[in-house]
């Protein structure tokens, strides 16, 4: 894992490395700044907030315009290589729609309009991720690291590269967010969360608790019921991204 310094001249070669730094940027003004603009929609004191676009019957949710920016962004930013001040133009609409898109994450997995139910709250959690994870791009550091020397031993890197990609998937269904990001870059944290029960109501708990395994439910009701570090996390997500005001999907 290495960690180099970070450059965002715009000058000749600099172009492209200085366009992670406008990626970051972007991504993170644009999250905040829809998020601010979503709770002030819904806000009474604020009626002349402008809101949500509407033809119709049809809603047309922010991450479109996200998906369509990314897309010209990122094409943008292939065919134009060094050019500045378009590679970094490009970068900038990449971050933009990336904030935007990453903003409705939860309706990627849910299909349906949960923004402000509580499984919004997954739209928090996975653009803190994915801003913590540019930023550590930005920073250089290496998640996975693959040795192209010898034929055998590049096989080896990436069986090993795979593995740990495997674990950090296993934690991130188990919502052990800290632990599989972290796992991407030291794997001891990944298969740790892996080998661990799954938070009560996460994807692994759904799939492979309840019904199928009671008793895994409930020593993971147990011990993740009213834990101090899951109330702090809760109201970061009320800091963030406003208190949920739907019943959650499902219910009466």
């Amino acid at each position: 894992m290495a960690i180099a310094a970070v450059d965002i001249s715009l000058s000749g070669g600099d172009a492209t490395r200085s366009s992670v730094f406008f990626v970051f940027v972007a991504f993170l003004v644009s999250f905040l700044f829809i998020r601010m603009s979503t709770r002030l929609m819904r806000s009474p004191k604020v009626p002349w907030w402008p809101g949500s676009i509407k033809t119709g019957g049809l809603h047309i949710h922010h991450l479109v315009f996200g998906i369509v920016l990314m897309l010209v962004g990122g094409t943008a930013g292939f065919a134009l290589t060094d050019e500045s001040p378009w590679v970094q133009l490009s970068a900038v609409a990449f971050g933009i729609g990336a904030g935007l898109t990453f903003d409705e994450f939860a309706l990627w997995l849910h299909l349906e309009d949960v923004y402000w139910a509580e499984e919004g709250r997954q739209s928090v959690d996975a653009s803190v991720i994915a801003i913590v994870f540019v930023g550590m791009v930005l920073a250089g550091v290496v998640p996975v690291h693959v040795d192209s020397g010898s034929a055998a031993i590049l096989i080896a890197s990436l069986i090993a590269a795979a593995i740990e990609l495997a674990l950090a998937v296993v934690a991130f269904s188990k919502q052990r967010f800290a632990h599989g990001y972290l796992g991407i870059f030291i794997w001891p944290f990944a298969a740790w969360a892996a080998l661990h029960l799954a938070k009560p109501g996460s994807p692994w708990a759904n799939r492979y608790y309840g019904e199928r395994n009671p008793e895994k439910q409930a020593r993971a009701e147990e011990r993740y019921t009213d834990r101090r570090i899951d109330r702090a996390k809760e109201r970061f997500r009320d800091l963030v991204g406003g208190q949920p005001t739907i019943p959650p999907a499902g219910s009466g």
